[in-house]
């Protein structure tokens, strides 16, 4: 994101310190949701696998990405085309529930319009949001439609050497 708050995936500095940071996250984590738009972005990835860009960072985030399970929200889509990943088969809500009630490695949210709708039902533990040191100056808010006012405790910070920082919050239930 950057610093006016524009969600786009070209506006930020996608260097190799951020690669290397989102395939560590995702190699901690257990499954990753998406909406179809941003889902389709994230297939570009796959054609790393079989033609690696020779930039370790990239080409080790395109393993993360594959291994990861990803779990696709979209009324449109009858079928993923990679085998790590599948439809959802009921609400974002209903999945998002019982992913919480098993055991295992963090949920994380790949798609702005998940990350309102969960935010707007509370169901969110934690955000993570890098924010890019960038006025895009238009574009898609991140947060313009959430509903109510969400009120966070900070957690923790992380600055990159582009100049981006990643702000760890937990939403307070305030």
């Amino acid at each position: 994101m950057t610093l006016d708050g524009i969600c786009d995936h070209t506006a930020g500095i996608a260097n190799e310190e951020l690669h290397q940071h989102y395939a560590e996250l995702i190699d901690n984590a257990g499954t990753i949701l998406y909406g179809r738009t941003t889902y389709q972005l994230m297939q570009f990835w796959q054609t790393l696998l079989h033609q690696p860009s020779g930039e370790k960072s990239m080409d080790d985030f395109a393993l993360s990405i594959d291994k990861i399970q990803k779990l696709v929200f979209s009324n449109t889509l009858k079928s993923t085309g990679w085998n790590s990943a599948e439809l959802a088969k009921r609400t974002l809500s209903e999945e998002v529930l019982q992913l919480k009630q098993q055991s295992g490695k963090d949920i994380l949210i790949g798609s702005r319009s998940l990350i309102i709708q969960l935010l707007n039902s509370n169901l969110i533990d934690e955000l993570q949001i890098c924010i890019h040191p960038i006025i895009e100056g238009k574009g898609l808010l991140l947060f313009d439609q959430i509903k109510d006012r969400i009120v966070l405790k900070l957690m923790k910070t992380k600055l990159l050497n582009s100049g981006a920082a990643v702000f760890y919050y937990e939403p307070t239930g305030q």
